[in-house]
C-alpha cells in the first residue's frame, strides 16, 4: 500500500513536472479523446475543465528570478550580481590561498559625447564596450554596467596578482574600450579611464568594499586623465570626501557668488600699455579661504555645472569691463574661458551676444581662449561651428596652452584663432637657456606668416620678458608682471602701472 502511495505520489510530480514545461502539449490528446468518448459534449466539458486542471498541475511553479543583467547588456552582471560574485570569489580566496582584484573603468566625457552625436550613439558606445570588455578577459571573468557610464570588472581566482600584473591588465582593457567604434554612421573615439585595486589592498574583505575602493582609483583616474590608470591608495578615501563636501557647497557657492573672477593683466611688449586682463575663476569660501581653482575645478566638471560656471564667469568679466570704462581706464578687452561642453552647446553665441548687448560692449572687447586640446580633435564639427559663430559675431578666439597638445596648423586653420598663447613650459628660463629661447623663436616663425598674434604666458622674471619681446612676441602675462587680483583691486593697479608707464617714457625722452 505505501508502494502504491509513493508510485501514484512519483506519478502526480511527473505530471506537475510535465505542466510546468509545457501544459498546452497534452490538449491535443485530451481533446481527441474527450470527443471519442462523450462527443461534443466532452469536448465542452473538456473546454471548461482544462484551464482549471493545468493550473492545479502548475501549482508551484517558481516565480522567474529578477534579471541578472542590466537592460540592453543581457548577460552581463547587474551591480548586485556583481558584488555578490566578489564576495564569493574572496571567501574562497581565504581557503584556497587565491587572489583576485577588482577594476572600474569610467567613460570619459559623456556629455560632450551626447552633445556631439545624441543619446542612442552613447547608449551603443557603452553597449559595444561592454561586449569588447567580455571578450578581452577569460572564463570566470565577470564584466558589469555600473551606475552612470562605467563598467567594472572582476577577475576569477588566481594565486599571484601583483601591481604590474594588475597595471598591465588595465592597459589591456583600455585598449579593449578604446579601440574606434563605427556607430550610425559616424565613428566614434572612446577614451576611458581606469581604477582598480587588488584585493589585499581593499579596507575590507567584502565585495563592496573592494568594488567601492575600484570606484574610488578611477574617480581619482578620470581628474587626471582622460585616459588615465590610478591604483587605489588609502589616502585617496580622504581626498575623495573632502571632494564629496565641496561638492555640495559649489552650487551654493555659485549662488551666492563665492566664485568669481579675478583679473591677471596682458601687457604689449612695445608700449607697456594694458592690451587686457584674463578673467580667471577663484572661489573664496568662507571658512577654508581661497581654495585653488586646480582643486575645484574638475569638481565642477563632474558635477555639471560648467556651464553655471561659465555664466558667472562671463557676467563678472563684462560687468568689470564695465566698471573700467566708467573710471576712465582704457582696457580694450577681456578673455574668458570656455570649456569643450560649453563649446558643444550650438545656443553659445546667442548667450555671449545677449550678455554683450545688456553691457553696451562691442563684441571685439570679449575674447574668447580655448584649450589647444580641443583643436586637437578631427571630429569637433559643432565646436568648429560654434567658433566660427563667435568669430562671425566679432569677438577674439585665443588658443590656450599652444604647444602642450597636438594641435596641427591644419586644425588651427579650422579654427577662427586670432592669437596664441604660448605656454609658460617653453617661456620660463628662455633668457637663459637657449634650447628654450629656440622653441619661442619657432613658435614666433610659425604665427607670424599665418598673421597670428602672439602672448607669452608665465613671465615671471624681466629677462624673460626681454627676451619674448626681441623674438617678436606682442603681449605678455605672468606673475612677473602681476598675480591674478579681484576687480576691486584692479583699480589701483592699474592707476599705479599707468603712472610707472609716463615716467618711463618720459625718462626715456630726457
Amino acid at each position: 500500500m505505501q508502494g502504491k502511495a509513493v508510485g501514484a505520489a512519483a506519478r502526480w510530480r511527473n505530471l506537475r513536472s510535465i505542466a510546468r514545461t509545457d501544459g498546452l502539449i497534452l490538449l491535443p490528446a485530451l481533446s481527441l479523446a474527450a470527443y471519442w468518448l462523450a462527443g461534443e459534449a466532452g469536448l465542452l466539458t473538456l473546454a471548461v475543465a482544462a484551464p482549471l486542471v493545468l493550473a492545479v498541475l502548475g501549482r508551484g511553479k517558481p516565480r522567474a528570478a529578477p534579471p541578472a543583467v542590466a537592460p540592453g547588456l543581457e548577460g552581463f552582471a547587474t551591480e548586485a550580481r556583481f558584488v555578490a560574485n566578489l564576495d564569493r570569489v574572496l571567501d574562497q580566496g581565504v581557503m584556497n590561498a587565491r587572489t583576485t582584484a577588482c577594476f572600474v573603468l569610467m567613460l570619459d566625457e559623456p556629455d560632450l559625447l551626447v552633445a556631439r552625436h545624441g543619446r542612442m550613439v552613447l547608449d551603443q558606445v557603452m553597449l559595444r564596450t561592454a561586449e569588447r570588455l567580455s571578450l578581452s578577459l577569460r572564463a570566470g571573468d565577470v564584466v558589469a554596467r555600473l551606475a552612470g557610464h562605467g563598467f567594472a570588472v572582476s577577475l576569477a581566482p588566481v594565486q599571484r596578482l601583483d601591481l604590474e600584473q594588475a597595471v598591465q591588465i588595465s592597459a589591456r582593457l583600455q585598449a579593449a574600450a578604446t579601440a574606434p567604434l563605427a556607430v550610425a554612421e559616424v565613428t566614434v573615439h572612446p577614451s576611458v579611464s581606469v581604477g582598480f585595486c587588488l584585493a589585499a589592498r581593499a579596507p575590507a574583505p567584502l565585495g563592496a568594499a573592494l568594488l567601492d575602493a575600484a570606484r574610488t582609483a578611477g574617480d581619482e583616474a578620470m581628474r587626471n586623465g582622460p585616459g588615465a590608470i590610478r591604483a587605489f591608495q588609502p589616502e585617496m578615501v580622504g581626498r575623495r570626501a573632502d571632494r564629496s563636501a565641496l561638492r555640495a557647497e559649489l552650487e551654493l557657492a555659485l549662488d551666492e557668488g563665492q566664485i568669481r573672477p579675478w583679473f591677471q593683466p596682458q601687457l604689449s611688449t612695445h608700449t607697456g600699455e594694458i592690451t587686457g586682463f584674463e578673467a580667471l575663476a577663484r572661489w573664496q569660501h568662507p571658512k577654508r579661504g581661497l581654495i585653488s581653482p586646480a582643486e575645484f575645478l574638475p569638481l565642477v566638471h563632474d558635477a555639471g555645472l560648467s556651464g553655471r560656471l561659465g555664466e558667472r564667469i562671463l557676467y563678472g568679466a563684462l560687468s568689470a569691463l564695465s566698471r573700467w570704462d566708467k573710471a576712465g581706464h582704457q582696457i580694450a578687452r577681456v578673455s574668458v574661458n570656455v570649456s569643450a561642453s560649453e563649446l558643444a552647446d550650438p545656443r553659445l553665441p546667442d548667450r555671449l551676444k545677449w550678455e554683450l548687448d545688456r553691457f553696451s560692449l562691442a563684441p571685439e572687447r570679449l575674447t574668447v581662449e580655448v584649450l589647444e586640446s580641443v583643436t586637437a580633435r578631427s571630429d569637433e564639427d559643432v565646436i568648429v561651428a560654434t567658433l566660427t559663430r563667435i568669430s562671425a559675431l566679432g569677438c577674439g578666439i585665443d588658443l590656450d596652452d599652444f604647444g602642450t597638445g597636438q594641435a596641427s596648423i591644419v586644425n588651427i586653420r579650422r579654427f577662427p584663432v586670432r592669437r596664441i598663447k604660448v605656454d609658460r613650459c617653453f617661456v620660463q628660463r628662455c633668457d637663459t637657456d637657449p634650447a628654450q629661447k629656440r622653441m619661442v623663436a619657432a613658435i614666433m616663425g610659425l604665427c607670424d606668416p599665418l598673421g597670428l598674434e602672439t602672448v607669452a604666458e608665465g613671465i615671471e622674471t624681466p629677462g624673460e620678458h626681454a627676451t619674448v619681446a626681441q623674438l617678436g612676441c606682442r603681449h605678455v602675462q605672468g606673475f612677473g608682471i602681476a598675480r591674478p587680483m579681484s576687480v576691486e583691486e584692479t583699480f589701483g593697479w592699474i592707476e599705479r602701472h599707468e603712472k610707472n608707464r609716463v615716467k618711463a617714457r618720459q625718462f626715456g625722452r630726457g
